[in-house]
């Protein structure tokens, strides 16, 4: 077994870190308070093939893997998380695309994302369906050639910006099986009856689109169900199985950032005659964030590459996801701890890190979501 990276990993690590250094840095501040950010800034993210790289490329992607992803993601989420996730979310729901659509819907819809001419969101969460999922209200009744469909869907990413999103509605309400009821079909976000709201006030993660989305008949091509239908559950387990690799490494990003700045601060703020990085106390917290990072970082390469090579490990999956997150918020917590009264001030990147840090305990599945898929994982 050899933990080593290999050149080509290396240079994208180098080269996603070189971008988000030299972007990110000036803007950070500026979209978290406006909670606005600048579409150039992922186009150029397209140009340089950091957006959708496990799009094969027959649709114009990079044709590389989930676990070259969380090597970008986890430099990007280590300079600004708003930003990193603004730009890695703009193909969010492409996977379920290239796992389940007819070839011409991949060639009509996938390679516009990686293009940079498109963005796209996936529509699943709703007012009363949050973590059980397949309580999902939204409805897709077919009529004639035609699916009509009704809801309202919350906290939806590009929402407003996003050409199209994917929607889980059910198609077959009346199925016994509530895990059999729903499907995923594709909604172009100029079609009448679709209206979306932007909505404020995010603790963190600014920089990110987050809407509301209402659904009155909206009518919508049979073509554009993507798979089968009653089988949109399952399609949306797989997509999770993908999805929380990411926001591991977000969490393992985060975590990193806080360990940066404290060590940082620590060298430069002094307390009792000496650097506080010299109290033992000091030293601890350090060591103790290090370790945690390292034991993140393990959990999610193995559990992405597992994916990349076809072995979906469920209870490993979720273990990286939670234990990232509880990684990140932690670190974020010690760091701004740290800091002390300036840590709690606007002017310091830290308090920014601790806000962003608690999402990812809570997208893509809660921190009581991941332990449940564990526990069962080993009991069943």
């Amino acid at each position: 077994m050899d933990f080593r990276l290999s050149r080509e990993h290396k240079d994208i690590k180098s080269a996603a870190k070189e971008f988000a250094e030299g972007v990110f840095t000036d803007h950070a501040e500026e979209f978290d308070q406006n909670e606005t950010f600048d579409e150039g800034i992922w186009k150029k993210a397209c140009e340089l093939g950091f957006v959708g790289v496990w799009i094969k490329e027959e649709y114009e992607g990079m044709g590389m893997g989930f676990f070259e992803n969380c090597l970008i993601t986890e430099e990007f989420f280590v300079v600004d998380p708003g930003i990193a996730l603004a730009i890695g979310t703009t193909c969010f729901g492409s996977e379920i695309i290239q796992n389940s659509a007819t070839e011409e819907q991949k060639k009509t819809y996938l390679t516009p994302l990686v293009k940079g001419e498109a963005r796209m969101g996936t529509a699943i969460t709703e007012p009363d369906a949050g973590s059980d999922t397949a309580a999902a209200a939204t409805t897709a009744i077919r009529e004639g050639d035609e699916y009509v469909i009704n809801g309202s869907k919350m906290f939806i990413t590009n929402g407003i910006r996003g050409k199209f999103v994917l929607v889980f509605a059910q198609t077959n309400p009346e199925n016994p099986d509530r895990h059999k009821r729903h499907s995923f079909i594709l909604v172009e976000t100029d079609r009448k009856g679709y209206e979306a709201t932007k909505l404020h006030g995010k603790l963190g993660i600014r920089a990110s689109e987050t809407t509301e989305i209402s659904l009155s008949n909206v009518r919508v091509p049979v073509s554009n169900l993507i798979g089968q239908e009653e089988n949109g559950f399952k399609q949306l387990m797989n997509f999770f199985n993908q999805t929380r690799c990411y926001v591991a490494a977000q969490g393992v990003g985060i975590a990193r950032s806080a360990l940066e700045e404290t060590i940082k601060h620590s060298k430069q703020r002094y307390a009792f005659g000496a650097p506080i990085a010299s109290l033992q106390a000091t030293q601890f917290k350090i060591a103790e964030m290090y370790t945690r990072i390292q034991a993140s970082r393990a959990m999610t390469y193995e559990a992405a590459w597992k994916v990349d090579h076809g072995e979906i490990d469920h209870g490993l999956i979720a273990a990286a996801k939670w234990y990232s997150g509880r990684t990140a918020v932690e670190c974020a917590d010690i760091a701004l701890q740290m800091y002390g009264g300036y840590g709690y001030m606007a002017d310091y990147k830290v308090q920014r890190i601790y806000r962003d840090a608690k999402i990812t305990e809570i997208y893509e599945g809660t921190t009581d979501i991941e332990k449940i898929i564990i526990a069962r994982s080993l009991l069943r």
